[in-house]
């Protein structure tokens, strides 16, 4: 039995920008899909994750249609997929999902693709699985992920580099209870406006393209003397993808509210929108004092089930 994982991820910043080839900043986390499997000669999977819903299998047959358009040999695989991942709170599943498949699929078979030219056809897997006109971001983030980094990528050229990220800060993901569906959402509709020139639309790509640069200068600094900054920039992202994109919802907005008064250095909305999470940056001293007093808060006023993951950044997808 080949054990395979890979992981989910969460946007620092950079929302939407990689729908028109600009910069985002996300990192892999330790939370994301394992595949216990053998060779076999066609692909059957169960998955222990959603053991009442075979929509994902939609996923497992695109990616395999993609890799076999590249050249690669019919080997299939037989076993079990396992998820600690979040479905549907915008923490790309279905990429961890593509890139899991996409991996245990080319060790199978001893075949090689370069890393971005598999997030690539994971990528496209996704579009012909379900017509999402999603970018490279999760599937990239996903196989490119390090431990104790962020990952900046140029989605217009595909260069990227690995920005480390201060210790002392935890990365906190608080699902809003709200899950959302990329196919039945508005994405589609912000990808059609950005290309065809909505002013508020672009407004946010090219201010958001303009906070990814300067977050990444802020965390390159040697003792990053301005980390405080960061709560500025998240602010910022969080109310151009509310005012000028038009994708967060009023529990979004709760949540980063209640982040930054219990004392998140920083907090957005990530993701897609139109329900999912925000992302955290907090002080590792204070996490669960954090996580109570924001979860307590938030169900005050909210009938949904709000949960909190303290997550780490992670490596890429590969053989365990």
């Amino acid at each position: 039995m080949r054990t395979f994982w890979a992981p989910g991820r969460v946007n620092l910043i950079g929302e939407y920008t990689d729908l028109v080839g600009g910069l985002v900043l996300p990192v892999a986390l330790d939370l994301g899909i394992r595949i216990e499997c053998e060779p076999a000669g066609r692909t059957t999977l169960v998955s222990d994750a959603v053991p009442n819903d075979r929509g994902w299998e939609r996923y497992v047959t695109a990616v395999e249609q993609e890799l076999a358009e590249l050249g690669r040999p019919p080997v299939g695989i037989e076993g079990t997929v396992h998820s600690n991942l979040p479905i549907g709170a915008g923490l790309s599943s279905s990429a961890a999902l593509e890139v899991a498949v996409a991996t245990a699929l080319c060790a199978v078979a001893d075949f090689h693709v370069e890393p971005l030219d598999l997030a690539l056809a994971a990528q496209r897997a996704e579009h012909r699985a379900v017509g999402v006109p999603s970018g490279i971001m999760d599937q990239a983030a996903s196989l490119l992920g390090r431990a104790g980094h962020a990952l900046l990528l140029d989605t217009g050229t595909l260069e990227y580099e690995h920005v480390p990220l201060p210790p002392q800060l935890a990365l906190v993901v608080i699902e809003s209870g709200v899950s959302r569906d990329l196919e039945s959402s508005a994405y589609s509709d912000r990808r059609r406006e950005l290309e065809e020139g909505h002013p508020l639309r672009v407004r946010h790509v090219e201010t958001e393209n303009q906070r990814v640069r300067h977050v990444v200068e802020i965390l390159r600094e040697p003792r990053q003397p301005r980390l405080e900054e960061l709560g500025r920039l998240f602010a910022e992202g969080h109310a151009s993808l509310r005012d000028d994109l038009e994708v967060t919802i009023p529990e979004l907005d709760t949540l980063v509210e209640l982040a930054c008064d219990g004392g998140a250095l920083a907090a957005r909305m990530t993701g897609g929108g139109f329900g999912g999470a925000v992302v955290a940056l907090v002080d590792r001293r204070r996490t669960d004092e954090f996580t109570v007093r924001l979860l307590t808060e938030y169900r005050s006023r909210y009938d949904h089930e709000a949960v909190a993951h303290i997550c780490e950044p992670s490596g890429g997808a590969r053989e365990l």
